[in-house]
């Protein structure tokens, strides 16, 4: 079976001095949006990666260092954010209009 890795949880384990981590949650209308689609995008918008959020609104990607765009799809909308990535945590909120 394939599908996006649970979303949430701690970065025990993970070495952020190695790791370039993305993460962060969807909101509309002041509130968090579980089950939206978040898609990953490189600095030339090829997609990359699609995760689903967790009951709170939370994604996460293990991407390289760079330039990345999240697209936010949903039932009340989409939303659309960029983010110049770096080694460690980069943390953003995708908000859906």
């Amino acid at each position: 079976m394939c599908g996006a890795p649970k979303q949430g949880g701690t970065l025990a384990g993970i070495d952020l001095g190695t790791q370039t981590v993305i993460q962060g949650s969807v909101w509309h209308d002041g509130a968090p949006v579980a089950g939206a689609y978040v898609r990953l995008l490189d600095g030339t918008d090829e997609f990359t990666a699609e995760v689903v959020t967790s009951p709170e609104g939370e994604f996460r990607f293990f991407a390289a260092p760079g330039e990345w765009t999240l697209r936010a799809l949903a039932p009340v909308g989409k939303g659309q954010q960029a983010i110049s990535a770096e080694t460690g945590l980069n943390e953003t909120t995708v908000v859906i209009e």
